[in-house]
């Protein structure tokens, strides 16, 4: 059961929410005094909390174990896995290059990490995301709605307006071509519809960033069109303001399964954007590696690094269950995100990009490993 269902006071939730308490189970095992070290709270508080804790579910035995019906309840054929692997519609980037190397866009069901130094347009990148998801069903798109989570104050809607209106005159110049258009498909192809298919929640501090993830299963009961949720960026709040790090661990481990959950269950794609930072090495080389540490990698499906090298972005698929290790070139121009101007910069092979060895580098040794390739070193 999740405790935003319990008739608590909203700052009482607040800090359940905080110490990384989102679902009952948590609780069944603490005592009051347990409970009111981990989360702040009165003795009285946590004996009030813990009395309306089920102890009970009707999936369990009498002797408390869980029949093998309940246990495979929801389970999936590898069939039926096969089956939507092979219908899933992708959300496109507007780079051909970069959804090359994505096998198609981001798929729906993943949590996609894209890290990168300030200035390389992982923002951009999220709002692109945020427009494309409604490119209509009728021309190839996945026609849903994005939810979009500001966390630094990054979404410009004077930019978001810009690039809808170039997306728009694309789809209806490469529409018009094949096809005349119908009313609805016209009617879709409206700033003012994408723009209002866009739901911006501007959260402040680890709390609410907490309690507004916690909430979205209720928000997408109410907005079930929704194939897109942008979280621009996970790191910010959670960078600064933290004595016990131990406790913003388990915080970030509680926030990767519940957005891993989301995405499964309502069949949507999560993007996480996340900062860089420095590590130093016994080399004299510095890394750049990203933010929240080593076991936050381990909470994304997905992680695509962007940087540069002198003054083209790439982008890097560094982790991943599904796609190989490959590189793309792309460029940011007044409609968005766009393939790179100079063709000659799309590389596909890794060791095309290791030839200046004056950049830093990115700590991904893990990750190289798995793929037997190399791509944690970037030029």
């Amino acid at each position: 059961m999740e405790v935003a269902l319990l008739p608590l006071p909203t700052s009482l939730r607040a800090k359940l929410f905080a110490a990384g308490h989102f679902t009952t189970t948590t609780l069944l095992f603490l005592t009051p005094l347990e409970l009111a070290r981990e989360a702040q709270l009165s003795n009285e508080e946590a004996l009030s909390v813990l009395k309306l804790v089920p102890r009970s579910s009707s999936s369990s035995s009498s002797d408390g174990i869980i029949s093998a019906s309940s246990a495979l309840d929801g389970a999936k054929t590898a069939w039926d896995l096969l089956e939507y692997e092979k219908n899933r519609k992708k959300i496109v980037t507007s780079c051909a290059e970069l959804d090359m190397i994505l096998e198609g866009g981001f798929c729906p069901k993943e949590v996609t990490e894209i890290c990168g130094v300030p200035g390389v347009g992982k923002t951009q990148l999220g709002m692109q995301l945020a427009i494309n998801v409604q490119i209509p069903v009728k021309l190839g798109g996945v026609g849903g709605h994005a939810i979009y989570i500001d966390t630094e104050g990054s979404f410009m809607l004077e930019r978001a307006l810009q690039m809808t209106k170039a997306s728009i005159d694309e789809l209806v110049l490469a529409s018009s071509l094949s096809s005349p258009m119908d009313d609805d498909l016209i009617q879709q192809l409206d700033i003012d519809t994408y723009l209002s298919h866009i739901y911006l929640v501007r959260v402040h501090d680890p709390t609410e960033q907490l309690a507004v993830i916690n909430n979205l299963p209720n928000l997408l009961k109410e907005h079930n069109q929704v194939k897109l949720i942008v979280i621009d960026s996970i790191t910010f709040n959670f960078r600064q303001d933290f004595e016990d790090m131990a406790g913003r661990t388990r915080l970030l481990a509680e926030m990767g399964q519940k957005l891993a959950k989301i995405a499964e269950e309502h069949d949507l794609a999560i993007v996480l954007t996340n900062q860089v930072t420095m590590k130093p090495s016994n080399n004299e080389i510095s890394r750049i590696v990203p933010a929240l540490g080593e076991s936050w990698s381990h909470a994304c499906t997905n992680r695509v690094m962007m940087y540069w090298i002198d003054t083209q972005r790439y982008a890097h698929v560094v982790k991943s269950p599904s796609l190989q290790a490959a590189t793309a070139a792309y460029d940011i121009d007044e409609c968005g995100i766009c393939s790179a101007k100079n063709k000659s910069n799309n590389k596909s092979n890794n060791n095309e990009n290791k030839s200046n060895n004056k950049r830093l580098k990115l700590d991904e040794e893990a990750a190289a490993a798995d793929s037997n390739n190399n791509p944690a070193h970037f030029c």
